[in-house]
């Protein structure tokens, strides 16, 4: 097997030179840059990662734990990570918490014993533990996709933190539904204590308010961020006396569960309700009608979070910080509009959401026959 040495002599140049390309830790001119990497090809030598883990106490892995990872939004996030670590000389190892606490803070503390040098963590709704236990062994972190309100002294976040926009994307949808004459306006909503969850409720009233509508507690069900959950809510609202005309559901999952709970009711979207949803993924587009969503930029999020880890790791001492990625709204058919060629933009102000008066009019005359039975206020 070849060493370090090996490569060395090969390529012309000392050991602390080879060293240095190969890990990074000095500029190095070009040509003998590529010196070195070539006699590294030609003498098929491999990093001895554990006797480097030892000399430096860095492992070049990060830990990864996020919950419902056949989740494609998680899915795509993970492939996000996976390919900004590798593109840094990063190994990942990955646990699923499944969105319990106790199990969160054990799976965090088995990927702290394999030395990782960093997370990157989605909380669950319940993350004492998990904070008291990174606190307390200042494991560099990064929480992701949900937010944890841990201030520092400084009132300042505690820790470095990487998610999309909630809030308005939410109050567009409901803006979006408003303006094509609905009154009556359902929210599927996530598991309680998710900062998700409560963004999205936020943006679901800022929504209603800014149409003058107002917030009736009845229209609003939470589906626990899972598919049964999400069934079992949508069918909730359909048994009101009066139900809602149109849905937003807060994820993907939720989604799903909403769509089963009509077919259950022999409903059809849009006809029966208007359906948009926070969250695209592949299929949406496939669907009959194709849903109306907003997309959140997932694999960008994964990247990201992994580059404020590296900036953690590399000035431990600076001041933490939460970044927010623009989220999508992908206007198709699912909320009642007449068919167009997909088009997708990052949300404005929910005022500039309104629909051509045509399309108005459109959605408002297939709902007309309904109005017998209530379901148009």
């Amino acid at each position: 097997m070849a060493t370090m040495a090996d490569v060395a002599r090969s390529a012309g140049v000392s050991v602390a030179t080879v060293s240095h390309v190969l890990n990074g830790t000095r500029p190095v001119l070009p040509h003998t840059r590529q010196a070195v990497l070539d006699a590294v090809e030609e003498l098929g030598y491999t990093t001895n990662t554990l006797a480097r883990s030892l000399v430096t106490s860095r492992t070049r892995s990060i830990g990864l734990a996020v919950s419902a990872i056949s989740n494609p939004y998680f899915t795509e996030i993970l492939q996000g990570v996976e390919a900004s670590a590798l593109e840094h000389g990063y190994s990942l190892l990955i646990a699923d918490p499944h969105d319990d606490p106790e199990h969160e803070r054990k799976v965090v503390q088995l990927l702290h014993e394999r030395r990782v040098d960093g997370m990157i963590v989605a909380p669950s709704a319940d993350p004492r533990g998990l904070l008291a236990y990174l606190g307390r062994h200042d494991v560099p972190a990064v929480f992701l996709d949900r937010l944890v309100d841990a201030p520092a002294a400084d009132g300042g976040p505690r820790f470095d933190q990487v998610c999309a926009d909630n809030a308005e994307p939410t109050s567009r949808l409901v803006a979006h539904l408003a303006g094509l004459g609905h009154r009556r306006i359902g929210l599927v909503a996530g598991r309680p204590g998710l900062s998700t969850t409560s963004e999205r409720i936020t943006g679901y009233r800022s929504g209603l308010a800014f149409a003058g509508l107002p917030y009736d507690e009845r229209l609003l069900m939470h589906g626990d961020s899972e598919a049964a959950g999400g069934e079992q809510a949508t069918a909730a609202l359909l048994s009101l006396g009066v139900p809602p005309t149109a849905l937003v559901t807060g994820n993907n999952a939720m989604t799903i569960g909403a769509l089963r709970a009509l077919r259950a009711r022999g409903l059809s979207v849009p006809g029966d309700i208007a359906l948009c949803c926070f969250d695209d993924f592949a299929w949406a587009d496939l669907f009959s009608p194709r849903l109306t969503v907003i997309a959140q930029p997932s694999k960008d999020i994964g990247a990201q979070a992994v580059r404020v880890l590296l900036e953690r790791l590399a000035e431990p001492d600076r001041p933490a910080r939460t970044v927010r990625l623009p989220s999508a709204f992908v206007h198709r058919t699912s909320c009642g509009c007449p068919e167009e060629p997909t088009r997708s933009e990052h949300p404005e102000q929910p005022q500039q959401a309104q629909q051509p008066q045509q399309s108005v009019q459109s959605a408002q005359s297939a709902r007309a026959a309904q109005s017998e039975r209530g379901t148009v206020a």
